[in-house]
């Protein structure tokens, strides 16, 4: 229990510190999650026992630098540039423009939280989403006088739809492979947990709406300016990898910029600049996550949380939420859904089959909770994201997440009251 606790210590200090620091400061933009990062990553460092210190920090530098880490820091880099040089380009305001011209002002709401679930749903990646979808959200919420973090959250709520449903998200697919069921068959019992919360924040989103006023004026859409954005959107719901997406997107707003005189080449050269310097404490913030969840999974972090949770178990319920809870802490330590369904995957699928849990309600199970968790973590990489993209703190957009809020909520009632009852 002692080793245990000392393991994912590291992570107690930093909600420890991250949290009274700013409370006692009464405002959370005065202490950088850069810092309250690199007191936990050095208090870590620090603690992990038994190996001189070159290695320890090797072993930090190696969770920092893995292949799921890069890849989030190239699409960061991308998604930086494009942003950027699309709003120099003037194409978040010409898709800003075409979106308030389309909706009504009471729908705008709504009609974001439907494209954020709609194009998820269609490109299985929430990281792909809010990388597309925030830049138009903050413009609108500018527009109209919105705060730019509820609109943030209904984006980043909406991206967690269709990662969690997909059949073509990685969660999916892992959640599958591990419990030995069907893509098809999971869907379906997914469908009955996450449709409910989904109509239920649709309605208050509706409601919400009400009290959006149009701009007086709304400018004449600028239709050339909104190609990379229809682009953009277009190519991810066919399936393109994102990058591919971005990188397509940035060509699209240099080639669109350079033919409306929006800048020359070297605006365009200093716009992807500026872009990518932005997401600087993004990418510093990644990969001091990374390494200090590395020291933790070597310390047996989180073989400490797998071995409490499951020792107790005696009933299908109790396996259930055994497998709820499992997934829910492995990814607060690793900050990474996918990571987290493949490190129980395992375990979750011996827990279901020793007391009986259907292994499609058990895969739902995995997925759904991962999701719900990676949406609220402050450090995950969907809210820094979308932080970056809209140069909030993430704790700013906390409070707004209704939709994994809801989520949580309904599948632990699933869990409770036995539904859907077919699988249960």
């Amino acid at each position: 229990m002692k080793k245990g606790l000392i393991a994912l210590s590291p992570l107690m200090v930093f909600i420890a510190f991250y949290l009274v620091t700013s409370i006692i400061a009464g405002d959370f933009y005065k202490i950088p999650i850069t810092v309250a990062f690199m007191v936990s990553s050095i208090y870590a460092i620090i603690i992990s026992s038994g190996k001189p210190l070159i290695k320890r920090i090797n072993t930090y530098s190696r969770g920092a630098a893995t292949e799921q880490m890069m890849l989030m820091i190239w699409i960061f880099v991308l998604a930086g540039a494009f942003a950027h040089s699309a709003k120099m380009m003037g194409s978040i305001d010409a898709t800003v423009n075409l979106t308030l011209s389309l909706l009504p002002p009471q729908m705008i709401f709504a009609g974001l939280f439907l494209a954020a679930c709609f194009i998820s749903l269609s490109i299985g990646t929430s990281v792909g989403t809010i990388a597309a979808l925030t830049p138009i959200a903050a413009g609108i919420a500018s527009e109209t006088g919105t705060d730019v973090a509820l609109m943030t959250a209904i984006i980043v709520g909406g991206s967690f739809f269709g990662d969690n449903l997909s059949f073509i998200s990685d969660t999916t697919i892992m959640a599958t492979q591990t419990q030995g069921c069907r893509l098809s068959d999971k869907f379906r019992v997914n469908a009955f947990i996450v449709t409910p919360a989904a109509l239920i924040i649709l309605v208050i989103y509706i409601f919400m709406g009400q009290s959006i006023h149009a701009p007086q004026h709304i400018p004449s859409v600028e239709w050339l300016k909104v190609i990379p954005y229809l682009v953009v959107l277009i190519t991810a719901i066919f399936g393109m990898n994102v990058m591919a997406v971005l990188t397509l997107g940035i060509l699209l707003t240099g080639i669109i910029g350079l033919i409306t005189g929006s800048f020359d080449i070297y605006g365009w050269f200093g716009a992807m600049g500026d872009g990518i310097l932005s997401m600087g404490e993004l990418i510093i913030v990644t990969m001091m996550a990374g390494g200090m969840l590395e020291l933790i999974r070597q310390q047996g972090g989180i073989d400490f949380i797998i071995r409490l949770l499951t020792r107790r178990v005696n009933s299908k319920r109790g396996a259930e939420l055994s497998i709820a809870t499992l997934v829910s802490l492995v990814d607060l330590c690793t900050a990474n859904n996918t990571i987290a369904i493949l490190t129980v995957g395992g375990i979750a699928k011996q827990i279901g089959d020793r007391y009986g849990v259907d292994n499609k309600k058990c895969a739902s199970i995995l997925d759904t909770f991962s999701c719900m968790v990676q949406g609220l973590i402050p450090y995950g990489a969907q809210m820094l994201i979308a932080a970056g993209l809209t140069s909030l703190n993430p704790i700013a957009i906390l409070p707004y997440l209704y939709y994994p809020y809801a989520l949580g909520i309904v599948a632990l009632l699933c869990i409770l009251f036995r539904f859907p009852r077919r699988y249960s």
